[in-house]
């Protein structure tokens, strides 16, 4: 699914009317229909309901909701903002459809002074002041408005995108100007701002309606932002060849922990096996031989001439892929093998978690990564090889992909909606995951699913997209087992079969 701008949306408005056609006041009545079939199935019309609109398309849409829930029998009080004499022209046919229609309770159009109404915890809010079309913070009287109704204790259905709230970039909005929604009722799409960790405390629970817009612009329209799902991910899955063996499914190189921190390497390796590959062949310290072969006896054990930490880079040659980095350590020997590692390794290799802090206290050694290279960091680790972004996550996530498209890398920023970041500058967030899988060794089992696909014979860029797919797939198959407070990382590797059968039927 793509994600469109704030000018692609209006694009994709004018489109529709265009080739369907339809007129912008009859698309209006569309989006009304839908808007208000959510509304009508989760309250009855025993619900007190104020209507704020404002003076665009998003208040036309507000004041055409409520005249339509006043003709299901709700009682609906209205609110038109209308401060400086000037509507547009849908929003004036709706407003003279919202005085023609005899159920409405009351309806004031405010153009001076403004006497709040009493906002109580049974009233639901509909929030039409503004939509996607706001391209700078509120201010004045909108402003304290937005702060009158989010500290009432009513509940806030917000009209397509929470008011105030900008649809891409918000790095200097003002967070207390903008409408904290309980539930946030958006058109068609998704867009870039609820893909982001900081404007979640605005959107609410998100329920995207579909009002028919024009599949053909949606189609033929070049996105840089998107969103994968599961038709996606199950174009992009190789085959299994009913003569394959496992020489024929790649042999996969982990290089990870250090004395204390075999818990890692035995996750990304267990991890790496039930994605299929192989082989796997584990470089780990000495006094880590005994627990690896007992907990995981499908693998090689490589062990390295030191005791306690990774010292020495390996030879390569004969592997499909190189996953480095869980429970690595810090020890200066270990990041010259890291980068020794990384210059010398011809196949496709993903670094996470040690080689992330490795490479962030030696930045200059950046320059120095082989094109398609997949770094896994989360937004902290972002920040110590980027530089710390004070203003967001906006910034911090086009940090990542300018680094991505500089370097010539792939970037998996994790997240709740993890965004993979290409060298050709495109993003693609992922659908899949829950907040039990923020736990330790998490990263390391994506480090071995995207290891033995890389070893596999997926592309860096398909690697990268089939792993945190799968890898947030398994964790949630793994949440409605056992739940999100309870799921440990190995829950993930335990449901990875059951990801992929999932998405091979």
């Amino acid at each position: 699914m793509k994600i469109f701008t704030r000018t692609q949306i209006r694009e994709l408005d004018r489109y529709t009317m265009e080739h369907e056609p339809i007129r912008s006041i009859d698309l209006m009545e569309r989006a009304a229909k839908a808007l208000t079939a959510a509304i009508t199935y989760q309250w009855s019309i025993r619900t007190p309901i104020v209507v704020f609109a404002g003076p665009g398309n998003n208040g036309g849409d507000a004041l055409a909701v409520a005249r339509m829930l006043a003709e299901k029998d709700y009682q609906v009080s209205v609110y038109l903002f209308n401060i400086n004499n000037h509507l547009s022209e849908d929003c004036v046919a709706n407003c003279q459809r919202v005085k023609d229609c005899k159920r409405i309770k009351d309806f004031t159009e405010v153009t001076t002074q403004f006497d709040p109404p009493v906002l109580e915890a049974q009233t639901l809010v509909i929030d039409g002041l503004f939509g996607s079309g706001l391209n700078k913070p509120l201010a004045g009287g909108f402003a304290s408005l937005v702060k009158y109704i989010n500290q009432s204790p009513s509940t806030i259905v917000s009209i397509d995108v929470p008011s105030g709230l900008m649809t891409e970039d918000n790095t200097y909005n003002i967070s207390a100007n903008i409408i904290r929604a309980d539930i946030t009722l958006t058109l068609q799409q998704k867009k870039l701002a609820f893909m982001l960790a900081d404007n979640q405390q605005f959107i609410g629970k998100l329920r995207i309606l579909d009002i028919r817009l024009s599949q053909e612009f949606m189609k033929k329209t070049e996105a840089t932002y998107h969103i994968l799902e599961e038709n996606d991910i199950r174009a992009k899955l190789k085959g299994r060849d009913d003569f394959a063996h496992k020489g024929t499914m790649g042999n996969a190189l982990i290089v990870a922990g250090s004395y204390g921190m075999a818990g890692a390497s035995i996750l990304a390796t267990q991890a790496c096996l039930r994605t299929g590959v192989g082989k796997v062949t584990v470089h780990t310290p000495k006094k880590n031989y005994a627990i690896m072969q007992t907990a995981v006896p499908e693998a090689v054990m490589q062990m390295d001439h030191e005791e306690t930490y990774f010292s020495e880079a390996v030879d390569a040659d004969d592997f499909d892929a190189v996953g480095i980095g869980p429970g690595l350590g810090m020890h200066e020997n270990t990041a010259i093998a890291l980068i020794t590692q990384l210059r010398r390794s011809q196949c496709p290799i993903v670094v996470d978690a040690d080689g992330l802090n490795i490479l962030a206290n030696h930045r200059a050694w950046l320059q120095q990564l082989p094109k398609g290279l997949i770094l896994t960091p989360h937004p902290k680790e972002l920040d110590r090889i980027a530089g710390t972004s004070c203003n967001g996550d906006y910034e911090r996530l086009h940090k990542a992909s300018e680094l991505s498209q500089n370097l010539q890398i792939y970037i998996l920023l994790k997240g709740h909606y993890s965004a993979l970041c290409t060298p050709s500058g495109k993003i693609y967030f992922n659908s899949t995951g829950n907040s039990g899988m923020a736990t330790a060794g998490s990263g390391d089992v994506l480090t071995g699913i995207i290891t033995a696909l890389l070893a596999r014979g997926y592309h860096p860029s398909d690697a990268s997209m089939v792993g945190m797919y799968l890898h947030g797939l398994a964790g949630d198959l793994a949440a409605k087992e056992v739940g999100k407070e309870s799921l440990i990382a190995s829950d993930i590797i335990k449901y990875l079969p059951a990801a992929f059968k999932r998405l091979n039927e």
